[in-house]
């Protein structure tokens, strides 16, 4: 079911667009009318990252900057130059500065517990809306890098059900430091491709 339709529909009849406690309680009803009487599951709700979404961070974050002896050095961002100064798997934040260096086990630690947090911030960020598990981590994936999802169309795109639409917004977040980077057009051509897998 997409919820745009039913969200277009009771636009048109009302002759204006909703306020948000009108939108909350209109996906409500529609997850409510998900469920048959016969008791079928509710929608689908991932609150965790799954093996696809972390393979697809890894592979775009890498654990760059290692050294002959194996430790992990802190990096500067690519589209600034300098900071936010990352290391390992895309760390960024206090204590990560020029010089800063990690073990793997340390890189592989921040990355799991930075995945709990970022997959709890898109888990109450969809809120009720069902969302598969390849959306779930492409979403984590998204807000991962860049921190926005909360604040984007793309979250309101997936929380009325317009996947099209939500897909297609990926694409738009591929600026870093006011110029396009080749690496955010690959990764998020890779995060739409993930959001649309069956």
């Amino acid at each position: 079911m997409q919820r745009k339709t039913v969200f277009d529909a009771v636009r048109r009849m009302l002759g204006r667009g909703f306020r948000a406690d009108e939108a909350a309680a209109l996906d409500r009803a529609i997850d409510l009318g998900l469920t048959d009487d016969a008791g079928s599951e509710a929608p689908i709700r991932p609150r965790a990252i799954g093996p696809e979404g972390i393979a697809l961070i890894k592979r775009f974050e890498g654990c760059a900057r290692r050294r002959g002896d194996g430790m992990i050095e802190a990096y500067p961002d690519p589209g600034s130059g300098g900071v936010p100064w990352t290391i390992g798997w895309g760390a960024t934040g206090p204590g990560i500065n020029p010089g800063t260096v990690w073990s793997q086990e340390q890189c592989d630690a921040r990355l799991a517990r930075d995945l709990e947090r970022y997959a709890a911030e898109v888990a109450r960020a969809i809120g009720i809306a069902p969302t598969s598990q390849q959306q779930f981590d492409a979403l984590t994936s998204f807000h991962y890098n860049t921190g926005a999802l909360p604040r984007s169309t793309l979250l309101r795109r997936h929380r009325t059900g317009d996947f099209a639409g939500a897909a297609a917004e990926f694409a738009r977040w591929k600026h870093a430091g006011g110029r396009v980077l080749a690496g955010l057009v690959r990764r998020r051509a890779a995060e739409a491709r993930l959001y649309r897998s069956p």
